[in-house]
């Protein structure tokens, strides 16, 4: 991959296996790579000190749990140098799971799940209308999901 980070074919397989399933043991997954459990538990570190492995993740259903409503919101800003007191502002709102800073049509993009339209309707009326910089919003709402997935990591050739 990229020099400057030494990541090679091993760290990769390494990173793809885990993201498929992130609770493998790691001697189980040193077996299924033809390597031992500790190469395994080395480049892990080594991959969490670059900064590439940031923890695991439960991935759960919202849905299961009551959060029927994704949505998607085009955030317009003031001034594009207003981006980084707006998100700071943007994080402390819980329903908000991302959040980009995009070209094109808005300054911001963000994801918000919530339990129903009710509680969407407070996001967008209660908190974001009381955010100084954000000059208007353009909402989006998922009707469904029909896939999430994580990248398949290759090896760059040099």
């Amino acid at each position: 991959m990229t020099a400057e980070l030494n990541i090679d074919k091993l760290d990769l397989q390494i990173i793809q296996s885990m993201m498929q399933s992130a609770n493998i043991s790691y001697a189980e997954l040193g077996k299924k790579l033809f390597v031992s459990g500790g190469t395994i538990h080395v480049r892990i570190k080594k991959l969490q000190e670059l900064g590439i492995v940031k923890g695991t993740k439960l991935h759960i259903d919202h849905k299961l749990l009551g959060y029927d409503v994704i949505a998607f919101i085009g955030i317009f800003l003031e001034k594009s140098s207003l981006y980084d007191i707006v998100a700071k502002e943007l994080k402390k709102i819980p329903q908000i799971v991302r959040l980009n800073y995009t070209t094109g049509n808005y300054s911001m993009f963000a994801e918000v799940v919530c339990k129903d339209i009710s509680e969407l309707k407070f996001v967008l009326h209660d908190e974001l209308q009381k955010i100084k910089g954000i000059e208007r919003t353009d909402t989006i709402i998922s009707l469904e999901e029909s896939f999430l997935r994580d990248i398949q990591m290759t090896e760059r050739k040099k």
